[in-house]
């Protein structure tokens, strides 16, 4: 049997080390994860509740269509329902979308580094891939707009970029969309955008009517705190979503994921409290920086990256002995940066303080 060539040398996405497994090898008690961008907070309330009253149903199929959540979040975005599809996290859009748009032959544009998955789907569909570099851990879209030629299928753009935190302003935005030709899809990937707070940030949405060549990018697996149970979106003219809906699986997302997603939708206070809390932890560490002479990105996420000046592995070894789960900047293409989730305010205290003992 023979798979196909571009799987040979292609590499399952690694996530961060597990705590058990952690607990287990160092012989720890007390782990704490800031490696994958969760909220430290949780879910809502209201969510896990949905979700103790829906477990009666698990012998049942879910609405394959997400109905009531499609009609609740079509309300919430000022949308219609027929301009949004959902996915297995938002990672499975970007999986549909390089489906539906990529074979060989054709190519697509992205930052590097930036969210490693659109490179990866697009090798599976043997597409031809144009890195562009970031400066200054921005996108370099003048680049980008040079790398576009005919058989440009797909550019993505992700705003806030991880693992940079930076984000793409208003003006620089429309001034992209504004050049980018008709056949190219953009995909604006706003995974983090619940926590942005730059008064710049553009306000996407509005987009999909003035452009019939643009998708936006959301998930309940940030700020909503529902990782677990995997429901991302992606927002659309409805002719766009209707031509891709065929490369969706049915049934791609479950029973309990669409409930909690429903009732976390409603509770937006939660949504407001956990962000003001990101940006309150981000200071903790901005200023810690600042104190040591390291440098960092200014994030609009829920998570930095800071240079250490040394080996990444190191660094992150040396935090995991204490308990402290992070990402090594050598897979995310900073060889001696750490990228660090923002935690709660004691969490990022405590970090900080072994942090500082280590670099002293």
């Amino acid at each position: 049997m023979q798979i196909k060539d571009q799987l040979t040398n292609l590499k399952p996405y690694q996530p961060g080390k597990p705590i058990e497994e952690v607990k287990k090898e160092y012989n720890l008690t007390h782990i704490v994860k800031l490696a994958s961008n969760e909220n430290p907070y949780g879910s809502s309330e209201r969510a896990k509740k949905a979700i103790q009253d829906e477990l009666n149903q698990l012998a049942l199929y879910p609405d394959g269509y997400s109905a009531q959540l499609r009609e609740s979040l079509a309300r919430f975005l000022k949308v219609e329902e027929n301009e949004i599809i959902f996915g297995n996290g938002s990672d499975e859009i970007v999986q549909i979308i390089c489906r539906a748009f990529l074979k060989k032959g054709t190519n697509t544009v992205m930052a590097t580094p930036t969210f490693p998955q659109y490179r990866h789907n697009a090798v599976i569909e043997d597409a031809d891939i144009k890195e562009i570099p970031l400066i200054n851990g921005n996108h370099d879209l003048d680049s980008m707009l040079a790398a576009i030629d005919e058989q440009t299928k797909v550019i993505w753009l992700c705003s806030p970029n991880n693992p940079t935190g930076t984000y793409i302003n208003e003006q620089s935005l429309h001034a992209f969309m504004n050049k980018v030709p008709d056949h190219v899809l953009v995909i604006l990937d706003e995974a983090y955008y619940e926590y942005v707070t730059a008064s710049d940030f553009p306000e996407t949405l509005p987009l999909i009517k003035e452009y019939k060549n643009v998708m936006i990018l959301r998930t309940f697996s940030k700020a909503y705190g529902l990782a677990a149970l995997r429901v991302g979106y992606g927002i659309a003219n409805k002719e766009l979503i209707k031509s891709i809906e065929p490369a969706r699986e049915p049934f791609n997302t479950n029973r309990l994921g669409q409930t909690a997603a429903l009732h976390a939708l409603s509770d937006q206070e939660f949504i407001k409290q956990c962000a003001e809390k990101n940006k309150q932890g981000l200071e903790q560490f901005y200023q810690f920086s600042k104190e040591h002479g390291l440098s960092y990105y200014p994030s609009e996420g829920n998570f930095i990256l800071i240079d250490f000046n040394r080996d990444a592995d190191e660094v992150f070894q040396a935090l995991l002995e204490k308990g402290y789960i992070v990402r090594s900047g050598k897979a995310l293409g900073f060889p001696t940066s750490i990228r660090i989730t923002i935690g709660t305010k004691e969490q990022n205290e405590e970090i900080l303080q072994i942090l500082t003992e280590l670099i002293s």
